[in-house]
């Protein structure tokens, strides 16, 4: 059978660490990393997985919107439902479809997206992803959970039966996913005790509940941009990140709505670091570790699923870096991405699974 051979500074193993090697690829699968004496100047990068995406609301990206966040984006009634409901099917699905390919050129290779719009939601969601090398995780709602991989809940304050429908998909063998946190901290024990999958933002959590999450292994995706867009960040206290990975949580990095943020994690990452300030090789594990917490894994080790980027550090400007983890954290740009290799084992990646 064929193999590809991708030669350069690969950031090796869920460690990361960085080696001058040989990704050797066979039928979409990584069978050998080869370390190598001298390697081209190339670094080579997991994709980054982003963990919480409501790529919906691309059809209003940077409308003038006012208001606190339950005016904006609290179902049923919240601006972007509203915007949700009056737009067309073929703007809706252009604008995703924009939104993934966007992801695609910037280095993600796939994403977990909280689908709004039941059943409908879903299918435009499917139309707009048809033929882009990109892993969407539906986390559906509204009846759409019947569909996809797994249910987003708003949140546990904002759904009467969300007991029975966090039953229905487990039963079924789906994920489970939550907002909690974003506003205060008064529906996070809730959502907890639902053992779910993931929990998004946690922007409030208090220490206890983030200590539960680390000793039960409940991922938590923060998105830092978008906290400080709506209001609901007021420091580096918000998300705690730093306490989050004191305290052992599994940390992953989402963009959430791209009404208010493009769906760049590079800029997330940069945007992370600095307000943050948090370990680098830590922060760039979140931005791709969302992949293996919903049973993708994509490190660069043998066995894994070949999704990974090569870039030429000379197109960003970076050929001096002395640390090519920082650069990536901090100066990361799409120019830099000269061939994104994802996915290529699933040929049915255009689906929701």
């Amino acid at each position: 059978m064929e193999q590809s051979v991708y030669s350069g500074l690969a950031l090796c193993g869920r460690a990361l660490e960085p080696q001058p090697a040989d990704v050797v690829v066979e039928a979409g699968i990584i069978v050998a990393v080869e370390e190598r004496l001298r390697a081209p100047d190339r670094w080579l990068c997991p994709a980054f997985f982003n963990a919480h995406t409501h790529l919906g609301d691309s059809v209003a990206m940077d409308m003038t919107a006012h208001g606190d966040l339950d005016s904006l984006v609290r179902p049923p009634d919240g601006l972007k439902h509203r915007m949700l409901r009056s737009a067309s099917r073929d703007a809706c699905v252009a604008g995703i479809r924009q939104s993934l390919m966007r992801m695609v050129r910037g280095g993600t290779g796939g994403c977990a997206d909280f689908r709004e719009g039941g059943t409908r939601g879903v299918g435009i969601l499917e139309e707009a992803a048809q033929g882009i090398p990109c892993r969407v995780i539906g986390l559906a709602r509204d009846g759409g959970e019947q569909r996809t991989r797994g249910v987003g809940i708003a949140s546990a304050r904002d759904v009467a039966d969300y007991a029975d429908v966090v039953a229905r998909v487990r039963s079924a063998g789906g994920l489970v996913a939550f907002h909690a946190g974003e506003r205060d901290a008064d529906d996070v024990d809730d959502a907890l005790d639902c053992h779910p999958d993931l929990v998004v933002h946690m922007t409030h959590a208090t220490n206890a509940q983030l200590r539960r999450c680390a000793e039960e292994g409940i991922p938590i995706a923060v998105c830092p941009r978008s906290n400080w867009s709506l209001g609901v960040a007021r420091g580096r206290g918000h998300p705690p990140l730093t306490r989050m990975l004191s305290f052992g949580c599994r940390l992953l990095l989402g963009t959430d709505n791209a009404m208010f943020v493009a769906p760049d994690m590079g800029a997330e990452l940069m945007f992370a670091s600095v307000v943050y300030g948090i370990d680098d090789r830590a922060l760039l594990r979140s931005a791709i570790d969302g992949a293996a917490a919903v049973g993708a894994p994509c490190w660069l080790e043998p066995g894994a699923s070949a999704s990974f980027m090569v870039l030429d550090p000379a197109r960003g400007g970076v050929l001096c870096s002395r640390d090519p983890i920082r650069s990536l954290v901090r100066r990361l740009d799409s120019c830099m991405i000269e061939t994104n290799v994802f996915n290529q084992r699933d040929e049915s990646i255009q689906t929701i699974f």
